[in-house]
């Protein structure tokens, strides 16, 4: 693991998340924003998992090239964001790019959504040059300990009913994986890539906002239904309550041990795989 520190930026990325999107997400991403400000991002870039283009185009230095993803609503309203040159919905399991076609490539928050990670870790390799960074953020081995319901029922004895509740956020989450970073280190190496550095964020009270803010979030959730947004007022005064609850958490340095993982890896420079 690597010390990493954080330059200080013009752009208010907590503030600039918090508008847009729930609270619990809005945390969690300028976390992960900040990450990039001091990442070097060679272009071309691919942003693989792009969504609805909101991290691309608000969270980075600059908006990737392309954007990829296998679902056609979110690609929708990725294109009507704008900013990305190219959106291509596919898998990531089969790009359709040839070999070494991107300086970079980052995945935000995806690769746990995928089932079998694997094909998807050979297609990177395959898809950047020699001595290509690939930038990733997954949940780690610490995500399910830290929720809050299940570590109070495991105090209360009822341990089968907490690790009911730890499957069941699991689900909500839709994760496939939380894996700590020597499993991550062999699919890396596996797929011809080269783990340069990690470290993990998000401690384990922020973790509790972001296990609360799914419940306490719902109105954000009926307002994208109803109206498109998830904000609906995205005012300093409408959101000051929360803006001043959260930012100590977006503001904490980065704790010894977090519930997420962010991965620095690259694609051997002699362009080996």
């Amino acid at each position: 693991m690597h010390k990493v520190y954080f330059n200080p930026v013009e752009e208010d990325l907590f503030w600039l998340h918090l508008q847009d999107l729930p609270a619990f997400r809005a945390l969690l991403r300028a976390t992960e924003a900040r990450f990039y400000a001091d990442l070097p991002l060679a272009e071309p870039i691919l942003d693989l998992g792009c969504g609805d283009g909101h991290f691309g185009t608000v969270a980075l230095p600059r908006v990737p090239q392309v954007g990829l993803d296998p679902w056609a609503a979110p690609l929708a309203e990725a294109r009507r964001r704008g900013g990305y040159r190219l959106l291509v919905r596919a898998d990531g399991g089969r790009m359709p790019f040839p070999e070494g076609s991107f300086a970079t490539v980052i995945s935000n928050s995806v690769l746990e959504h995928v089932p079998d990670v694997e094909p998807v870790l050979r297609e990177v390799a395959r898809v950047l040059r020699p001595g290509g960074a690939f930038y990733f953020s997954v949940p780690g081995p610490n995500f399910l300990p830290f929720l809050s319901i299940g570590r109070g029922l495991d105090r209360a004895g009822l341990r089968r009913l907490g690790d009911l509740y730890r499957a069941f956020f699991n689900r909500v989450c839709r994760h496939h994986h939380c894996d700590g970073v020597e499993v991550w280190r062999s699919r890396l190496e596996g797929a011809g890539l080269r783990l340069v550095r990690w470290w993990p964020y998000f401690s384990r009270r922020a973790l509790v906002a972001l296990e609360w803010g799914h419940y306490l979030g719902l109105p954000s959730l009926a307002a994208r239904w109803l109206f498109g947004r998830w904000i609906l007022w995205p005012s300093r005064v409408n959101l000051w309550p929360t803006e001043r609850l959260l930012r100590p958490l977006y503001e904490e340095p980065l704790p010894r041990e977090g519930a997420y993982l962010f991965f620095v890896a690259e694609r051997s420079s002699d362009g080996q795989r």
